[in-house]
């Protein structure tokens, strides 16, 4: 999705590219683990943080595989998309394809919805670079591989590690990150599903709303 643009080139807002991060779980003794991972200190885009493996959509993954999701979750993530944006599948195919390519871990498509959509946040302007950020839940039980094997991994994301959902929110998080985050535990706690929280950043105006 494309902001309008006036002025002059240094001026221009940057354009708001799709994207999907995956907020991956599984159970421990101690209660419900994530998996994050630390953005190298030279990057242009949240430096250091400790974030969520996920990352843009490429036009690729429109064609690639994609995991079966929910009509509850295939209506949320059509809401409030202007043209042209990646269809629910597309979001999907990148949600599993960064999974990989960050962490080495595998998320086989197949005919169970294996991801949920969970939270969506349009970044702020102002920032290096700016997204529309749709994040999934996802359990790691369906991942045949090795879940402590990073080897795989690429170097975008260091200290891969999982780790519980109380310990992680002392970690250098984003603010979205934080809330995502929030929004997981809530989820894995068993509360009621109220509708998706959108964090809508697009224009001059902030809006929060829930995709019902």
């Amino acid at each position: 999705m494309m902001v309008e643009t006036t002025g002059t080139a240094a001026e221009q807002p940057l354009p708001i590219r799709a994207a999907a991060t995956v907020i991956l779980w599984r159970e421990s003794g101690q209660g419900p683990q994530v998996l994050m991972g630390q953005r190298g200190a030279g990057a242009a885009f949240m430096p250091s943080k400790y974030v969520f493996p996920g990352g843009a959509v490429d036009a690729a993954d429109a064609d690639a595989p994609a995991p079966a999701l929910s009509p509850l979750c295939h209506a949320r993530l059509i809401r409030d998309c202007p043209a042209p944006s990646p269809t629910p599948e597309a979001l999907a195919a990148a949600a599993l394809r960064e999974l990989h390519e960050e962490t080495g871990l595998f998320l086989p498509p197949g005919p169970s919805p294996a991801l949920c959509f969970l939270f969506r946040a349009i970044t702020p302007p102002g920032r290096t670079r700016r997204f529309d950020a749709r994040f999934f839940l996802a359990d790691a039980r369906h991942i045949p591989d090795d879940l402590d094997d990073f080897s795989r991994a690429e170097d975008e994301l260091s200290h891969l590690h999982w780790i519980g959902l109380d310990q992680a929110r002392a970690l250098d998080l984003p603010f979205i990150t934080e809330v995502a985050l929030a929004e997981a535990a809530a989820r894995l706690a068993g509360a009621p599903d109220h509708g998706v929280p959108f964090f809508d950043n697009s224009g001059p105006t902030p809006r929060f709303l829930r995709l019902a």
